[in-house]
């Protein structure tokens, strides 16, 4: 069951040209090293960056989508301006004396797509309850791998600039790097390896190769216990991982499984990948996006085993009515939820680190949100994107580029299992070419525990 959806003010926050402002300016502030006192907004309050607003009432609605975007031209890339009046104006106009004025509303565009606004007042979902990418604007006008919301920054980091008399450089991470990069797994999978091939072999009638696969699961280690294999094959590129255990491993209640084995019996292999300074993070269970409870107490099975502060929702669960009310409530530093399964590329169309909006209090929440950018099982599924194995580099490099461009974070998503030699689709030789092109590119490899304490640092 969905939470009902909240249409009441004492529910949802209203949600002013003020909120909006103060929402986004803090985001833009983050993603520069220093950005000079200019003021930023609308006309009335005579700004030295003046944002064109636009006559609407679409955020005192509960519409999910607005009126088609019209696409301009900045910096090189063709790009979709929501609330946009004139588009026949120049985006940016650089007026003498310091002053500029934006002609599209870029602030309401930016916090459209950085809210996440349309899978609140969306009541699609997924058979897992998650908001689908074929529901949202990312799908529907073509720019889920382009980080859009970066762009419109960089329209008000040129105003403020001129403004100013400075340059604004983005951020920087470990070791002054230009951008960063966190690689995960999800422990969803220790013991079941054996299953497909015995069940094949059964039902073709191979009896003995079906004999053979039980022999091999009672006589020797599953191929996918293999959390030190996982480890080594990442730490050879000079990367640290970070690992998400599942803690229930009895089935949803609709029946999705969870893991496939107890969290007692991995106690062992946490210590043993700890000790090679990965980290390990909570890999909430189907359900408890909405189930405080519940998540409340796997929480506290893993803190007792690993001091841990982050999660990622197994199935990549989110419920945007009741989600960020949790991890707040829970005092989780970071989640790494939020990217599409069926695609890869920017979910909130933001390739930094941020905060999602708490709609119920109007304001940003206090975790940091680490977004997810490509999974293995988005590479190839038979429902997603079945590219072949000297397809998914290719794919994936107008992204990278773009993360690179913006000082941003590559957030990559490797399941242990699909560390098995034999997987020739998206298997340790597909990861091992997009970790050999991120250590060619110079990027940070840090755990999502390094990136939450190097964005605080930044912050501080």
């Amino acid at each position: 069951m969905l939470p009902p959806l909240p249409v009441t003010a004492p529910v949802t926050a209203p949600v002013t040209a003020e909120v909006r402002l103060a929402y986004v300016l803090r985001h833009f502030r983050e993603a520069y090293e220093a950005v000079p006192p200019v003021s930023i907004g609308y006309a009335p309050a005579q700004p030295q960056v003046v944002i064109r607003a636009v006559d609407h009432d679409f955020f005192a609605t509960t519409n999910p989508y607005p009126t088609e975007p019209n696409w301009r031209e900045w910096s090189g890339q063709h790009l979709p301006f929501f609330f946009d009046a004139d588009p026949a104006l120049p985006l940016l106009e650089l007026l003498p004396g310091g002053g500029a004025r934006i002609n599209a509303d870029v602030v309401s565009a930016a916090f459209y797509l950085l809210s996440g606004w349309q899978e609140f007042f969306s009541d699609e979902r997924d058979q897992h309850g998650r908001f689908p990418y074929s529901a949202s604007v990312q799908h529907r006008y073509g720019f889920v791998a382009v980080p859009v919301v970066n762009y419109y920054f960089d329209v008000l980091k040129t105003a403020v600039e001129h403004a100013a008399g400075q340059l604004l450089p983005p951020r920087r991470w470990a070791g002054g790097a230009t951008w960063a990069a966190c690689i995960t797994h999800d422990i969803d999978n220790l013991y079941s390896a054996w299953k497909e091939p015995a069940k094949t072999a059964l039902r073709k009638g191979r009896l003995l190769s079906f004999g053979r696969q039980l022999w091999q699961h009672f006589t020797q280690k599953d191929a996918w216990d293999n959390l030190e294999l996982v480890q080594q094959t990442v730490a050879e590129y000079g990367a640290k991982s970070t690992f998400f255990f599942l803690p229930e491993h009895r089935k949803a209640a609709n029946g999705t499984p969870n893991a496939d084995y107890t969290f007692a019996s991995v106690r062992p292999q946490i210590r043993i990948i700890q000790n090679a300074q990965t980290e390990v993070g909570l890999h909430g269970s189907i359900g408890t996006a909405w189930d405080g409870g519940q998540l409340r107490e796997e929480f506290r099975q893993l803190q007792a085993v690993a001091r841990a502060g982050g999660l990622r929702f197994h199935y990549l669960s989110w419920e945007p009515r009741t989600t960020p009310a949790l991890l707040d409530e829970l005092l989780f530093a970071y989640d790494s939820t939020l990217g599409f399964a069926e695609h890869y590329g920017f979910r909130n169309s933001y390739c930094l680190p941020f905060q999602p909006f708490h709609f119920q209090h109007g304001a940003a929440a206090d975790f940091l949100e680490i977004p997810l950018n490509v999974m293995d099982a988005t590479l190839h599924h038979p429902r997603y994107l079945q590219l072949a194995s000297e397809e998914i580099l290719p794919a994936l490099l107008p992204m990278f580029r773009e993360i690179e461009r913006f000082g941003g974070v590559c957030t990559v998503l490797w399941h242990n299992e699909n560390f098995a030699p034999a997987n020739q689709r998206n298997g340790p030789r597909e990861l091992r070419v997009l970790l050999e092109y991120l250590r060619e590119r110079n990027v940070a490899f840090g755990t999502c525990q390094d990136i939450w304490t190097q964005t605080n640092n930044l912050l501080s």
